[in-house]
């Protein structure tokens, strides 16, 4: 059983950056696991945000392409979310999921199994 802990959120400024992270109580790396970040907003559905699999394939949801940036450390445990250029709409609680996803799937909710608690983003 995977378990998954995020930390980093917090309140920023409307331009500003943070930076999120996700660690896994497994390699899930070496099981070829994809990792995601998801997020949402109050009142709103849970959205895919961005994901980054075994393969070194990467996913960003439209909304934050080119802002967001998702990699993995060199213990391949961890996932990091690198968020630039955050605007009020990036306000949400931001989850990390993993599993054994195709890349094509990355941003697919349904397709996860294990889930992190969440931490909130402001952005005002």
């Amino acid at each position: 059983h995977v378990q998954l802990v995020e930390s980093g959120g917090g309140s920023v400024q409307d331009g500003g950056s943070l930076s999120l992270s996700c660690a896994a109580s497994e390699s899930t790396y070496d099981r070829g696991y994809c990792m995601a970040w998801f997020r949402q907003a109050s009142g709103k559905e849970r959205e895919g945000v961005a994901a980054i699999c075994g393969s070194g394939y990467t996913d960003y949801a439209g909304s934050v392409a080119g802002r967001f940036t998702v990699s993995r450390d060199g213990a391949k445990n961890i996932i990091r979310l690198q968020m630039d250029s955050l605007a009020p709409d990036d306000t949400a609680t931001y989850y990390c999921a993993a599993d054994l996803v195709t890349d094509a799937s990355s941003l697919f909710e349904t397709d996860y199994y294990y889930w992190g608690q969440g931490t909130q983003v402001t952005v005002s």
